[in-house]
């Protein structure tokens, strides 16, 4: 008997893989952390599906999402993942993701982790979602909507509220496994 999920992996095997071992799965790793916040940024205006297949292009070029090292790319060394095709191809996104990094590092001087930060927005526990057809997954959430707020203000982009739900889902502060799901 075949196990039972959510249907938006459809038959991808990377996407199953992600859906089965990752999304959802409460993120206390503060690597992991800036990894799912690389990739939900570059995510915005695609899909999902386009983001993970090109996941470890991205873990790649931006050194195995090691932040401090990301932090101290050049204008030289963003110039020149323009060019390079294991990535999505934004300038906007590319620079964005050291001015991402140098906040990030700022959070953690300040918090002691990102993760002491970042799990607040849910008051420290994952919010369990109902979810019982794919019309009931919503995009963005009041805490998504603080969460985008407060980032802006520490110097983050790329960090909508949509982009923060995204984040939310696959970094576990919220559970939007369909209730049927083997996941839930």
């Amino acid at each position: 008997m075949s196990k039972i999920r959510c249907p938006w992996p459809k038959d991808d095997v990377q996407m199953i893989a992600y859906h089965d071992k990752e999304w959802g799965v409460p993120v206390h790793d503060d690597k992991k952390h800036f990894e799912f916040l690389v990739l939900d940024a570059f995510q915005a205006g695609l899909s999902w599906k386009t983001i993970l297949h090109r996941r470890e292009g991205f873990r790649k070029v931006f050194a195995d999402f090691d932040v401090v090292k990301v932090s101290k790319f050049t204008d030289k060394q963003l110039e020149k993942l323009m060019s390079d095709e294991r990535i999505i191809r934004n300038r906007l996104k590319i620079f964005g993701t050291v001015k991402n990094a140098k906040a990030f590092i700022e959070v953690q001087r300040e918090f002691g982790s990102f993760d002491n930060y970042i799990w607040k927005f849910v008051n420290g526990k994952t919010i369990n979602n109902k979810i019982r057809s794919m019309k009931d997954i919503r995009a963005t959430s009041p805490e998504s909507d603080l969460m985008s707020k407060e980032l802006k203000k520490r110097g983050f982009t790329f960090v909508g509220s949509t982009i923060c739900y995204a984040y939310m889902q696959a970094a576990g502060l919220v559970n939007d496994h369909m209730v049927d799901c083997f996941r839930h």
